[in-house]
This record gives C-alpha cells, sequence and structure tokens, in this order.
C-alpha cells in the first residue's frame, strides 16, 4: 500500500472566501482534510480594552465595529447592558424603533451570508441577486442615522432621533417584497442539483456537539434544537411578537443555508408587527450628561445576534468609563466546531463550511 506525506495548505487571511483575516491551515492527506488549524488575530483592535479609555456613550460607535454587516444588534445588545446597569427605562416608542432596525439589520446580515456562500461556490449571480436586495435595507439605514453600513442610530437609553416621514413607505415596500425574495433565492440555489450536491451532507454538526462547543444562532438552529434567546429570554419587547423558529434536521450546510433564509421571513414578520403596533411618543429616555454606574455593579446581557449569543459583560467601578468590559463573540465560538465538522471531508467543502458558519471576524478578533 502507497502512503503519501501529509502537507498543509493555507486558506487565508488574503482570500475572499474566509470572510475577513481568518487564515485556516488545512492538513491535507491526499484529497482528504485530516485536521484544521484556525488562525485568528490578523484584525485584532482590542475594542474590548478601549472601552475602559471611554465613557459609557462614546464607547457606543465602537460597538457597531463588531458585526460590521449587522451593527445595529451589537449596538443594541450594549446599549441594553448600560441600561440595565443604570435602570433606565426606554420609552416605549423607541423600543419599536429598535426592534425594526435590529431585525432589518438581521435580513441584511444574513443578504449577505446568501451572497457570499454563492459566490463562495461558484454562483455569481446568487452574490448578485442578495447584494442587490440587501442595498435596499442599507438606504433605510442611511435615511435614518446618515450611516449605511455602520449604523450607529441606537444609543443609550433609547434612539439618536424619531424616524423621517420616508421611513415606514420604504420598510413596508421592503417587507412586501420578501417572499418574492426568497422564491427567487430558492428557485436560483435551494433546488439546484448541483447546489444540494455541494451543501448536503457537507459540514454535519451534531447538536450534542453544538452544545458542547457553545454553538449558538442559525448554526445550532440547523442541527434541530429550537433555542433563540428572543423567545427563551425576551430582551426588549420580543414577548409581544408572534414568529416562529426555523430549525433544521440534519446539521448540515444545506440546513445551515436554508435556517437563514427562513429567518429573513420571520424577520420581516416582526417587523410587520412592529410598525403596526408603534406608538407615538417620545425616543429617547432623560439621562445625565455622564454616565456612572455605581461602583462594583456587575452586569451580564446577552441578545440573539445574526451569528447567535453575543453577551456584554461590563464592571463599574463608579467612574463615568467602564472597569472592564468584555464580550461574547458567536462568531469566535462557533468557528471553533470548524476543525470538527471538516475532518474527513475535501479541500472544497471547507470553503462551503466556512461559508455556511457565517463568521464576521470583527468581533472574533476583539
Amino acid at each position: 500500500m502507497l502512503e503519501t506525506d501529509k502537507y498543509a495548505v493555507n486558506i487565508g487571511p488574503q482570500h475572499p472566501s474566509t470572510h475577513g483575516g481568518l487564515h485556516v491551515e488545512a492538513i491535507m492527506d491526499g484529497e482528504i482534510v485530516s485536521d484544521l488549524i484556525v488562525h485568528l488575530g490578523y484584525v485584532h483592535r482590542s475594542v474590548e480594552k478601549i472601552a475602559e479609555s471611554k465613557t459609557y456613550q462614546q464607547y457606543v460607535p465602537y460597538t457597531a465595529r463588531l458585526d460590521y454587516l449587522a451593527s445595529n444588534l451589537p449596538v443594541l445588545g450594549y446599549c441594553q447592558a448600560v441600561e440595565k446597569m443604570i435602570g433606565v427605562e426606554v420609552p416605549e416608542r423607541a423600543q419599536y424603533i429598535r426592534i425594526i432596525m435590529a431585525e432589518l439589520s438581521r435580513i441584511a446580515s444574513h443578504q449577505i451570508a446568501i451572497s457570499a456562500t454563492g459566490i463562495d461556490l461558484g454562483a455569481t449571480t446568487g452574490l448578485m441577486y442578495g447584494m442587490r436586495d440587501r442595498e435596499r435595507i442599507m438606504n433605510i439605514f442611511e435615511m435614518t442615522g446618515g450611516q449605511r453600513l455602520l449604523s450607529a442610530f441606537i444609543r443609550i437609553g433609547g434612539v439618536a432621533d424619531d424616524i423621517p416621514d420616508e421611513f415606514i413607505p420604504a420598510v413596508t415596500s421592503l417587507i412586501n417584497d420578501i417572499p418574492g425574495m426568497i422564491e427567487e433565492y430558492n428557485g436560483l440555489l435551494t433546488g439546484n442539483e448541483i447546489w444540494a450536491a455541494r451543501m448536503k451532507e457537507v459540514g454535519v454538526l451534531s447538536p450534542e456537539d453544538a452544545i458542547n462547543y457553545g454553538v449558538s444562532g442559525p448554526n445550532l438552529r440547523a442541527t434541530g434544537l429550537k433555542y433563540d434567546i428572543r423567545k427563551a429570554e425576551p430582551y426588549g419587547i420580543y414577548d409581544r411578537f408572534d414568529f416562529d423558529i426555523p430549525t433544521g434536521t440534519r446539521g448540515d450546510s444545506l440546513d445551515r443555508w436554508n435556517v437563514r433564509i427562513e429567518e429573513i421571513r420571520q424577520s420581516g414578520r416582526i417587523i410587520e408587527q412592529a410598525l403596526h403596533d408603534m406608538p407615538a411618543g417620545e425616543i429617547k429616555a432623560k439621562l445625565p450628561r455622564l454616565i456612572k454606574p455605581e461602583e462594583g455593579v456587575e452586569v451580564y446581557h446577552r441578545i440573539e445576534s445574526s451569528k447567535g449569543e453575543l453577551g456584554f459583560f461590563i464592571v463599574s467601578d463608579g467612574s463615568e468609563k467602564p472597569y472592564r468590559l468584555h464580550v461574547r463573540a458567536p462568531s469566535f465560538v462557533n468557528l471553533m466546531v470548524l476543525p470538527l465538522i471538516s475532518r474527513g471531508e475535501t479541500l472544497q467543502d471547507v470553503i462551503t463550511n466556512i461559508a455556511t458558519l457565517d463568521p464576521i471576524l470583527g468581533e472574533s478578533d476583539r
């Protein structure tokens, strides 16, 4: 029997299919992946340490840079953590605006995941469809806070400003078009035989391994586990909305793809209800010029971001700046299963697995 020496193939960090500064060292035995080594740290920006030199209000824009493809979600998580520390009540209208902005960010993030998976697997048209639809959400963000990508419209105590007159018609039009968007995604890719062959039974993650590794978000739900923090521990006003939790059955790449597509539909349902029920009134609570939580206060607050459980742990020393801030980043945790689900597969399957795990390196390298 002839045996070959194992060799290493470096994927990234300068490669479009790694979705940022991710370096994956694939140990190959012939054409089969024997092991994977995930190397992080290429875009480290000391975001947690920077918090110690910024006031609580000044730090808000930094959180948008964690998940820069769904920037309203990390901003929401951080602001709610600070609000929990100081015991402030957010006005009702601001609560509804926050939900709309957060779910729009979730849709935009999943559209990027769909687009990136399309081009990573060679379906360039998939990139065009997803980016075309996401552009409408970027336009909505621009009309609110002026920022398209790094929207920090949510602020401690509420939101930066009230929504403009053209906001509700633009969002309503987008929500009405979601079924048509999903039909196009499915028609182009989901039912395609080549697409199914590249995705089905590739990168299988079991529910037990997902729990043991701390995987969360769509990657967890694709294994069949019906767990969503918005339902399990509702934060803000999520307990007022009716929506389903999409799940998979196999835990493979195709299930992870399908779960994200269905979550776009459910986010549309949430936004539709929020638009219907949104009251008039104030959009920001009255806060002191400088926020100074009591000394020794510790808080951990988590939300369901587009990637999974995003948590903020903050410790106060009584000053206007956090004594310590730590981010529980879902992408960092989710990436740890990449070697597990890739062993025994081919090199092209590694690209599929990275795409369907949908990591964002801005929060993995903090």
